[in-house]
């Protein structure tokens, strides 16, 4: 693909990545295939549950109503989840975790230049957390501050080596910029690491469909597309390779699933579109060979 930059728009759930993560909490390369599809009103933001680690100013009495909190998040509820971090935050005006979920509340919104402001002060009390710093990356990245998250995410895998949110969010950044052979290589390397996981795969995936070889990039998400807890992005992201492919009967299979015909033939013309534009080798325009699972993914949780 030409230029990447050309794929990336915001969505009504703004990378919900309950991807992050972010939380997934960090930015999915997800939330970049989504802007391809104008009917489709996520970037990534469907995202994974993440493990948080409990950070060094929560106190017991405050441990309750964060995982309530979090858990709040992680469904979609933001108001209560904001109602209870800013709870905790006015308890304690330095915590660090209460700070961070006021940011994480901010971005499921798409408030992405107040959320950066909660996720500096939180790294301000605690600059070694690294909830807020994948926080404040994922921010640059909506900012198109490209190269302020590499900088960021790759500061997160120094302290943490193959931490899978820093990794996908510096996959993220990396494509964002059209690097997608570094792309590529990190999110390797975290896989190595991290076996299977569900979110590098995914990047992975649509990297190498972004990247010029769509092909791959459907191997790697049929994959990941075989398990029912897989990320819901995996199919978009596989409805794309498959276009990409001129194999419009499988995407059109994929697409139909979760929106209406006249949504799925808009979106078909856009493959055709980039598919003329693209500059794939000729062999990376014949149909995909295996067929589309019918496995059901289940929602993940986001932020």
């Amino acid at each position: 693909m030409k230029s990447l930059e050309l794929f990336f728009a915001d969505t009504s759930r703004a990378l919900n990545v309950s991807s992050l993560l972010w939380a997934a909490r960090g930015v999915c390369l997800t939330a970049v295939s989504t802007a391809l599809f104008a009917t489709s009103a996520c970037t990534t933001t469907e995202h994974a549950t993440e493990t948080r680690p409990v950070l060094r100013n929560s106190s017991p009495g405050t441990m309750g109503e964060l995982r309530i909190a979090e858990t709040s998040l992680d469904s979609g509820n933001i108001e209560l989840a904001t109602s209870l971090f800013d709870k905790i935050v006015k308890a304690d005006p330095t915590s660090v975790p209460g700070l961070t979920g006021l940011g994480d509340t901010l971005y499921a919104v798409g408030d992405f230049t107040r959320a950066g402001v909660y996720y500096q002060k939180a790294s301000s009390f605690d600059p070694a957390a690294v909830g807020p710093r994948i926080g404040i990356a994922r921010v640059a990245i909506h900012q198109r501050r490209f190269d302020d998250a590499i900088s960021t995410y790759q500061g997160v895998l120094a302290r943490v080596p193959g931490d899978p949110m820093a990794s996908a969010g510096l996959g993220a950044a990396l494509d964002l910029k059209g690097d997608h052979a570094g792309a590529q290589a990190v999110l390797r390397k975290a896989l190595e690491a991290n076996p299977g996981d569900p979110l590098l795969s995914v990047n992975l995936g649509l990297s190498l469909v972004l990247g010029g070889n769509p092909r791959e990039g459907a191997n790697v998400l049929l994959d990941v597309t075989r398990y029912p807890g897989a990320p819901p992005q995996a199919r978009q992201d596989l409805a794309l390779a498959y276009g990409l492919l001129g194999n419009n009967e499988a995407a059109a299979e994929i697409l139909g699933k979760t929106l209406p015909k006249a949504s799925v033939q808009d979106n078909l013309r856009f493959y055709d579109i980039q598919r003329t534009r693209s500059d794939y080798p000729a062999d990376h325009r014949a149909s995909v060979v295996t067929a589309v699972p019918a496995t059901t993914i289940q929602a993940s949780s986001v932020r």
